[in-house]
């Protein structure tokens, strides 16, 4: 990357890394992934994670961000469905709470009805790509940090290193969560586990679908 541009990727890199690791719907899919489903499948929810950054790098970049951020209704409707569909994870969550997981093997890859790489990879790619929390980040991050001036080449090299760092992290959190002495105490106690990461996903959306509510009546 270009010496000039150094400084700016700096900034734009510690403050994405803490987004990053700052629990959230990505962190909590991810655990639960891993928990309950085995280290492939947290592989490939932090994949599809990482692949979901995308999304909002590329409307970002074409300038679709910039348009939704001047049109109100338009970044309303897409915080209600974002909304609406972690509400929905949130309640998937609580409702299969435990089902098969006294079952799971400590070395389970995709074994005894574990969900597949590509599964895991969907669900990854549109927790990431549907949270609306998300496209106000960029937004912001890329209407302060980002200089107007930076070439798209530049910028799009920014973006790639925020997928990769999206992915590398939650691959990380899988590998944590799916190492035996870890995973064996969260198996022990993965109906309640799973509840609790529904409830969180659910008060998040929740929240999210207040706030979009009260900016749309003010």
């Amino acid at each position: 990357m270009a010496s000039d541009y150094m400084r700016e990727f700096l900034a734009l890199a510690i403050i994405h890394f803490l987004a990053v690791v700052a629990p959230g719907p990505d962190f909590a899919v991810t655990i639960r992934q891993s928990v309950r489903h085995g280290r492939r499948a947290g592989i490939g929810t932090a994949v599809g994670i990482g692949a979901g950054i995308s999304v909002h790098v590329v409307y970002t970049l074409l300038g679709v961000g910039a348009l939704m951020h001047a049109t109100p209704w338009l970044l309303r409707l897409a915080e209600i469905l974002g909304g609406a569909y972690l509400l929905y994870v949130g309640f998937v969550f609580i409702w299969k709470a435990g089902a098969h997981t006294s079952g799971i093997p400590m070395d389970a890859d995709n074994k005894d009805g574990a969900m597949s790489f590509r599964q895991s990879f969907a669900l990854g790619f549109l927790t990431n790509a549907t949270n609306p929390k998300a496209t106000l980040f960029f937004l912001a991050v890329f209407t302060t940090v980002v200089s107007a001036a930076t070439p798209l080449r530049i910028q799009i090299l920014y973006g790639g290193w925020m997928c990769f760092v999206n992915a590398a992290w939650f691959v990380l959190v899988s590998f944590v969560f799916t190492s035996p002495p870890v995973r064996e105490r969260f198996l022990r106690i993965g109906p309640w586990f799973e509840r609790l990461m529904g409830i969180l996903l659910i008060a998040f959306s929740m929240r999210l679908l207040w706030e979009t509510v009260n900016a749309a009546g003010s």
